[in-house]
This record gives structure tokens, C-alpha cells and sequence, in this order.
């Protein structure tokens, strides 16, 4: 019986053996590739981790420095944080509100290539799109409207397509270009959700352009369905 046992372990490990020969390497590299692949990401995890803890105390002097209304140190600190920590959200918030500081002081150039370099370079489109529609602001305010169409042009992140179209409406209107601007606040008023006070601005301007605003409505369900009958 123990010979048995015997010969049947030594056939279990010439299996072993055989296996182990055939598969033993690509079984290594493949254990070698998983864990390298598992120290890499843990690696990763942890340099994004410590560059967004950085780029935040980066941030924090942004927003010490516009709450001061300090435009210097609001153009050192977001110089800082663009170059140092580019890549993360905080850079691209930084951005932002280093823009609306440095506006709100006269700072205009800086302001535009903050804005510039967040809606040319930022990760999130969310983002992107403020920027272009804030740098589209910056330059009605120094009439160059070609250049704010520009910022305008194309498409939009859908929760900011209406938005736009309000913004091309300014632009239009400021040239005198009525018609265009009647359609791009049209566009902006239908595409607004009706319980926000922004839609009642949209209707502000639409009215001063001579449009009937309720015109622009669709007709109520019981209208509609009268109509309805009385067609057939």
C-alpha cells in the first residue's frame, strides 16, 4: 500500500514537473507583469495624491490672495500652481478665480491668458467651457468682437449651450446685428429652464428687441388639444 502511495506521488510530481516546465516561465512573467502592474498603480495613486495635497496649499494662496484683492500675489500664486501643478483640477480653479480677480482690477492681459490656458488646456469641460464664455466677456469689454465670436464658436457642453447662445446674442447685438441676435436669445430663452431668473433676463432683452415672447411658448395641453378638434 505505501509503495502504491509512493508511485502515485511520484507520478503526481513528474506531473508537477512536466507542468511546471511547460507553463513555469509564463506563469513567473505573468505574477512579475500583475505585480509590477499593482506597485505602478499603487505608485501612481499615491504621486496624485500627493500632488493634489500640494497643488491645494498652491490653491489656498489663490484664494487668500483674491480675497485681498491682491493682484500681484494673485498673478505670482496661479504662476506657481500652472507651472508646478498644471495637470490637476485645483490649477484649472485657480485659474479661474485668479481671472476674475485680476479682471475686476483693470488687469485684463493676465486675466485672458489665464482664461486662455484654461480653456485651451483644461481636463475638465466643464471648465472649459466657463472659460471661453468668460474670455468671450473680456473681449465685448475691449470690442473686439471678432476675436469674442471666436471664444463662441463651436460646440458647447450641453448645460452650457444656452448660455452661449446668450453670449453670441450680446456680441450680436452690441454690432447692431438684430436679426442674429434675436435668433442666438431665442435659442438662449428656449434653451433656459423657466424657474430661473436667467430666463427672465433673456426675456428682457428679447422684448427690447421688439419680440413677442409668448409667442415663443408652445401652446398649452388644453389649447393644443382644442385646436386639434377643431382641425378635424
Amino acid at each position: 500500500m505505501a509503495r502504491h502511495l509512493d508511485l502515485e506521488e511520484q507520478e503526481q510530481l513528474d506531473e508537477l514537473k512536466h507542468f511546471w516546465n511547460k507553463w513555469g516561465n509564463a506563469i513567473t512573467w505573468f505574477l512579475i507583469a500583475a505585480l509590477g502592474s499593482f506597485a505602478a498603480w499603487n505608485g501612481w495613486q499615491f504621486w496624485q495624491r500627493n500632488q493634489a495635497a500640494q497643488a491645494s496649499v498652491l490653491y489656498d494662496e489663490v484664494d487668500r490672495a483674491a480675497g485681498a484683492g491682491d493682484a500681484v500675489r494673485v498673478e505670482r500664486a496661479f504662476k506657481d500652481i500652472k507651472d508646478k501643478f498644471g495637470g490637476t483640477v485645483y490649477a484649472e480653479q485657480a485659474a479661474l478665480m485668479a481671472a476674475k480677480t485680476l479682471a475686476e482690477k483693470g488687469q485684463l492681459e493676465p486675466a485672458k491668458a489665464a482664461l486662455q490656458w484654461v480653456a485651451a488646456d483644461a481636463s475638465d469641460q466643464g471648465y472649459k467651457a466657463l472659460a471661453r464664455l468668460r474670455l468671450a466677456s473680456l473681449w465685448v469689454e475691449s470690442k473686439n468682437y471678432d476675436e469674442a465670436h471666436k471664444q463662441l464658436a463651436g460646440a458647447f457642453p450641453k448645460e452650457f449651450e444656452a448660455l452661449a447662445a446668450d453670449r453670441r446674442g450680446d456680441v450680436y447685438n452690441l454690432q447692431g446685428k438684430k436679426t442674429e441676435a434675436k435668433a442666438e436669445y431665442t435659442k438662449a430663452w428656449q434653451g433656459l429652464d423657466e424657474q430661473t431668473d436667467y430666463r427672465m433676463l433673456v426675456e428682457v432683452k428679447l422684448t427690447a428687441l421688439g419680440v413677442d415672447v409668448q409667442a415663443l411658448k408652445p401652446p398649452a395641453p388644453a389649447a393644443a388639444a382644442a385646436s386639434g378638434s377643431a382641425k378635424s
